[in-house]
């Protein structure tokens, strides 16, 4: 495991993207890169540095295939808060990634269990994910893999709780009723068996979060924690996300 901890969300997301961007672009030629990506807050930075790097010239994602981590049942992809919205609006259209390389999942699939069986295959068909980024929910969650989710599970069908659902409201008016109650998600076991794993962290609220996911046991209480024993997990994080870690933690990874 490695913990990047930087001063501000600025500098961390600037971290991460450069990251991304080399990882891109020393990638085997002749094959494709395979990126997941999250939605929600934490990532926006990042995705700006890297829609900045494509416009300097020093990134291109024409080679670049993408899995997205969840979508909201019952929303159509066109719906002004589907996740399908966020990542055209905060990334898509504006870099040159290829429309046939984007996989993102179907909220109105009318068999939701065979949609998440075949997008396992389609990630298997690519030979896996290289890079998942993931952002981490205050309750411990990665994707929508709520408190007491497996850490071997895969993509599925998932309800969510009422804390994911106070935290998303403000994406809904402010109104918990609009936020869907369920959402289709890929699983812990997933994420795991990517070749790499980054997960973005910046504020108070992820302070104890991170805590748990990094210095405490491994739990299904806190999915985050699972990541202790991918065999290249990165955390990148600010400094008021590690604000609970013990000073001997902060010193080491510094």
């Amino acid at each position: 495991m490695r913990v990047i901890i930087e001063k501000n969300y600025d500098d961390m997301s600037l971290w991460a993207a450069s990251y991304i961007r080399d990882k891109i672009n020393n990638a085997k030629k002749g094959g494709p890169f395979v990126l997941g990506l999250p939605t929600g807050s934490s990532p926006i930075g990042t995705y700006r540095c890297l829609i900045e790097m494509y416009r300097r010239g020093t990134l291109s994602f024409k080679n670049v295939v993408t899995f997205n981590m969840d979508e909201y049942v019952g929303l159509s992809e066109s719906h002004k808060e589907s996740y399908h919205t966020f990542m055209r609006e905060n990334f898509f259209d504006h870099v040159d990634i290829l429309k046939e390389n984007i996989h993102m999942l179907d909220g109105e699939c009318r068999d939701p269990e065979l949609e998440c069986r075949d997008y396992e295959e389609k990630i298997k068909s690519y030979g896996g994910i290289d890079l998942f980024l993931g952002g981490i929910g205050a309750d411990g969650h990665i994707a929508f893999n709520e408190p007491y989710s497996s850490l071997s599970s895969r993509t599925r069908v998932k309800d969510l709780t009422m804390d994911t659902k106070i935290m998303n409201s403000r994406f809904f008016d402010g109104d918990i009723s609009k936020v869907p109650s369920r959402a289709l998600t890929v699983g812990v076991g997933t994420i795991m068996d990517s070749r790499e794993v980054m997960i973005l962290a910046n504020g108070h609220s992820k302070a104890r979060a991170l805590r748990h996911a990094i210095e405490d046991s491994i739990s299904q209480k806190w999915p985050a924690s699972a990541l202790q024993e991918h065999k290249r997990a990165i955390f990148v994080v600010d400094e008021s996300a590690a604000g609970e870690l013990s000073l001997d933690t902060v010193r080491y990874f510094l």
